[in-house]
């Protein structure tokens, strides 16, 4: 049995934070961000919305594009590294709201490689015969995360949310070829110190912004444009195609220098990169799909298509899916 994407659906939050209001509140600039990471604005949740509030409807609009109910899913996969709570998992949460009784419901945290991942675990789960059908979903509130003293970065990032339904599809379509890994000897190269088991919440971590994200930027860059090209080969491979076959290629909105630099080795027109970080900025998880779901409805993607996901993320991981949709 085949499977493969049924439905597509996306979710960002109303409020906009663009460069120039970055601006009043650390010493930073229009130019300076956009030159370096391709970023003109990005979204932010309002007060007391949360990824799961991101996800759920991410998710209701994915399952409306497939023609089908939350009665209909047995499994939900949610991919996120800014999660409601410690627990219960954000998967149950969104579960919840879309009031779906049955089937199974877990987090995956591979930070901005997870959508990719989820796709790898939730397509092992179907093939295995545990779903039948799956919601994958990359839903991210970075910005809770994020330290708005620290002007490297504060800038990169946004939230949103991006979701597909998983299901059985014709033989030859669907889900191709996937690879993903990690070395998690590069860990503290996008990390956040405080908040868990080993440091947890207290006044003093909290005097120390260890609760909010921090980054090697340079050691993250060499990294990634090199292993977003290789992870894209791997899972080529895997798929019995080669990159260059490729209709689409939706990258991780990190940073349009890293996405230029990793595909630089590819004789694929920059016109079929999908690429919208300029308005979104970085929302790990949910960038591929947010990207994948805006391409869809604006007509670029069309049923057939040959097209590859590949993102990096803290861990350090990264992973690539070859799919048609």
């Amino acid at each position: 049995m085949a499977f493969g994407i049924l439905g597509v659906g996306s979710y960002v939050p109303d409020r906009v934070l663009t460069n120039h209001d970055l601006e009043k509140m650390v010493e930073t600039n229009d130019e300076w961000i956009r030159t370096r990471t391709g970023i003109s604005e990005r979204r932010v949740v309002a007060p007391g919305q949360a990824s799961s509030h991101l996800g759920t409807e991410a998710a209701r609009r994915a399952l409306e594009n497939a023609r089908l109910e939350p009665a209909d899913i047995d499994l939900i996969v949610a991919c996120t590294f800014t999660p409601d709570r410690p627990l219960p998992s954000t998967a149950c949460l969104i579960q919840a709201q879309l009031d779906i009784s049955a089937g199974a419901a877990f987090d995956v945290n591979a930070a901005c490689t997870g959508f990719v991942t989820g796709l790898a675990v939730a397509h092992g789960l179907l093939r295995n015969g545990v779903a039948k059908r799956a919601l994958v979903i990359g839903a991210e509130a970075i910005t809770r995360f994020v330290d708005f003293e620290d002007r490297g970065t504060c800038v990169l990032f946004g939230d949103g949310a991006g979701a597909v339904v998983l299901g059985e599809v014709e033989e030859g379509s669907g889900i191709l070829g996937e690879f993903i890994a990690a070395n998690g000897r590069m860990a503290d190269a996008i990390t956040i110190y405080g908040g868990g088991s080993m440091n947890p919440p207290t006044h003093e971590m909290v005097d120390r912004r260890e609760q909010y994200m921090r980054m090697s930027g340079n050691e993250v860059f060499k990294f990634a444009v090199r292993i977003l090209s290789e992870a894209l080969i791997n899972a080529s491979e895997r798929a019995g195609i080669e990159v260059d076959d490729l209709k689409w290629v939706i990258p991780h909105q990190a940073n349009i220098r890293i996405i230029e630099g990793a595909m630089k080795r590819f004789h694929i027109p920059h016109d079929r990169y999908i690429i919208n970080l300029d308005r979104y900025g970085n929302t790990s998880a949910a960038s591929v799909p947010l990207a994948f779901d805006e391409a869809v409805r604006d007509g670029r993607i069309q049923r057939g298509d040959l097209i590859g996901l590949v993102a990096f993320g803290a861990g350090l991981t990264w992973g690539a899916t070859i799919v048609r949709y």
